[in-house]
């Protein structure tokens, strides 16, 4: 009997499995009928994102490529993870935040050796959702996905959308927080950049705050955790300066391997040496975010970009876009505008937004303190982004305005392009004042930049009405203001700030209404033709000077004064158009955006998105061809029934035209 039980006892212990080999036999799933999960449908892709990831294009075609990236099947690697992080927002700490609706699935090393890490947005809930379901609606998603590519298309460095699927389910949304809950369609995107670690990520270590009272994370935890959060930052994504600050060998000092893992006590073992090492790098590090950071928002300014939620969670530690919540690029030039009806207090309004990023990269020096001391911190952003903010607006303002030409072809580079040289006061002047006047008239930001380029040579203010820059200006501007809305005041969360801002609105709305349409075409004329000339003069002292090739200045305003932007109606009409069911209008909006600075018949550009659909190639063809009607489209009340404005075409929007006049209504929040 004993020796049974032995033989039992040893046949039981060599049938103990680990977990990965246990013996799974599904027979009841393959015994009985299966309803199908099916992956929702693919709403759009970017090969050029998905390329960072070395995803073949041809793969968008499979028949399961909706189920990888939407969650209903897992891609091999991957590890489902969500990252915990604090922050400051709209001014006050708010303590523990973390991807509520975020999930890491891992980082992919392509063929160029390039680290790209991996995203779904939307996929449900995490253990920092709080009180939310986790879920991102197919409006929100289709404004970052293309936002996203759009910026990216404009230059300006951002995170990337791979994909954007939607599905049956419907979670409940407040849209304008007005207590009307609608139901909208889960939806799930794909964002990769090389990191999303954030400002946010280092505030977790934040103490209690004085005014909110609440504190961070892993307060306490920052002499153990901190270095090997820097550690692992600096190695990964800024190599040059761990290299050229030999961080292997000095990360020791601190117990942190090379590849970021362990952690001691501060300060270092070493003394005080090894401890300076480590701070110079920490020092070098904190000056490149706050550059990165400088050049970015000035990027965003002078394509007239405005993020609607400036928090340090949403900034970027590389220095790019991160979050497409609440945003909107200028219509009609504005700098007190307010892209975010959340937003009651007019904190993230368009002229704030360099301030609010130096501001933000304050707080990081402040999340960082216990390894460099604060006042060092600070001193160094405050040293560090206003300089390069500057050199960064100036540069690219030349470029606007054809004030800076490459030696030699497009693709050459720019002579000291945003140097602060003898010039710079004059020309940052003549930006001040083109701003100044296009307000006062209410010119549209971007067409008035691409507009003007082509018509003729500005070298004076008689070639410049001659070749008809002026008449198209002021015709602009009366169309934009025919239509404008000056009632924007919100219905609730009104504040001092936003009730000045409106009566100075009013009181120009007012001003405007007292004179009919040739008085303002006649004071609008003298503004413009007194700026003209001054801009007349300035090139005409550059190409004197032999500063400026006059033969490429076109060429170099196109290619960065964009043609084609995301503007909010343009997304409007493509969400209400994909809520239906009806993707077409998100393929073409899509199409133009990696387009922005082409001149092509938007018939030519569409050609291949219409070969695709197969249903909208008679309009595109109408839209482009001579004499065709340039009206604003219809609105949103037009697809629910009721008229449209009068004069609106059948044929495809004017994508680069003035916006409708119902855009002005518009209104978007932080509900997601």
């Amino acid at each position: 009997m004993e020796n049974e039980m032995q033989q039992q006892k040893a046949a039981a212990r060599a049938s103990h499995r680990k977990l990965e080999h246990l013996n799974f036999d599904n027979l009841t799933l393959r015994a009985l009928p299966l309803d199908p999960i099916k992956g929702g449908p693919l709403v759009v892709a970017s090969p050029e994102a998905l390329a960072l990831l070395d995803v073949d294009p041809a793969e968008i075609d499979r028949p399961d490529f909706a189920e990888y990236f939407c969650g209903n099947k897992l891609l091999p690697g991957a590890e489902a993870a969500a990252h915990c992080y604090c922050g400051h927002q709209f001014g006050y700490f708010s303590g523990q935040l973390g991807d509520g609706a975020a999930m890491y699935l891992g980082e992919v090393v392509n063929s160029r050796g390039e680290r790209w890490e991996l995203q779904f947005k939307g996929a449900g809930k995490t253990p920092y959702s709080r009180q939310a379901d986790g879920r991102k609606v197919l409006r929100s998603s289709l404004r970052e996905f293309l936002c996203s590519e759009a910026m990216y298309h404009l230059g300006v460095p951002t995170t990337r959308a791979g994909t954007c699927v939607t599905s049956d389910t419907r979670v409940v949304r407040d849209v304008f927080y007005d207590g009307n809950a609608i139901l909208e369609k889960a939806t799930i995107i794909t964002r990769i950049a090389p990191t999303f670690l954030r400002f946010g990520s280092f505030e977790i270590f934040k103490p209690v705050d004085a005014f909110t009272g609440r504190r961070g994370s892993s307060a306490g935890q920052e002499v153990a955790m901190l270095p090997t959060l820097l550690h692992h930052t600096i190695r990964t994504y800024f190599p040059d300066i761990w290299a050229s600050h030999q961080g292997d060998a000095i990360s020791a000092g601190v117990g942190v391997a090379s590849d970021g893992s362990g952690g001691a006590p501060w300060p270092p073992e070493g003394g005080l040496e090894v401890e300076a090492r480590l701070q110079a790098m920490y020092l070098d590090w904190l000056i490149e975010v706050t550059r990165r950071t400088a050049s970015l928002v000035a990027a965003w300014q002078c394509v007239g970009w405005c993020h609607g939620v400036l928090n340090t969670d949403n900034m970027s530690v590389v220095g790019v876009t991160l979050d497409y919540g609440p945003f909107g690029f200028l219509d009609r030039y504005d700098p007190d505008h307010i892209c975010n009806g959340s937003d009651d207090s007019g904190r993230y309004d368009y002229k704030s937004q360099p301030d609010i990023c130096r501001w933000n990269c304050e707080k990081l020096a402040e999340a960082i303190r216990t390894v460099l001391p604060e006042a060092r911190g600070k001193r160094a952003v405050a040293e560090t982004f206003d300089p390069v903010y500057r050199r960064t607006y100036l540069g690219l303002m030349r470029r606007k305005l054809g004030l800076a030409t490459p030696r030699e072809g497009l693709e050459g580079e720019m002579a000291d392009v945003g140097d602060i040289d003898a010039d710079a006061g004059e020309d940052e002047m003549l930006v001040s004042e083109l701003l100044t006047v296009m307000e006062e008239t209410g010119a549209d930001f971007t067409n008035t930049f691409r507009q003007a380029q082509g018509r003729a040579e500005p070298s004076s203010t008689a070639v410049v009405e001659a070749g008809g820059v002026l008449d198209y200006i002021l015709t602009q501007m009366l169309a934009m203001l025919a239509g404008k809305n000056p009632e924007l005041l919100h219905q609730m969360g009104l504040t001092p700030q936003m009730l000045n801002a409106e009566m100075a609105r009013l009181k120009r709305s007012e001003q405007l209404a007292k004179q009919n349409d040739e008085d303002k075409r006649l004071r609008d004329r003298e503004r413009w033709a007194a700026w003209l000339a001054s801009y007349g003069a300035r090139l005409q002292r550059a190409m004197a000077a032999g500063r400026l090739d006059a033969g490429m200045r076109p060429a170099v305003m196109n290619a960065t004064n964009p043609r084609f932007i995301l503007r909010n109606w343009i997304a409007q009409q493509a969400i209400e158009k994909a809520e239906k069911g009806d993707f077409s209008e998100v393929t073409r909006v899509y199409a133009l955006l990696r387009n922005p600075f082409s001149d092509e018949d938007v018939s030519e550009l569409l050609r291949n998105v219409d070969a695709k659909t197969g249903t909208v190639a008679a309009a595109a063809a109408a839209a482009a061809a001579p004499g065709a009607a340039a009206a604003p489209p219809a609105g949103p009340e037009a697809a629910s029934g009721t008229a449209a404005e009068p004069g609106v075409s059948c044929s495809l929007p004017v994508y680069d035209g003035r916006p409708p006049g119902w855009a002005a209504k518009l209104c978007v929040t932080c509900s997601s």
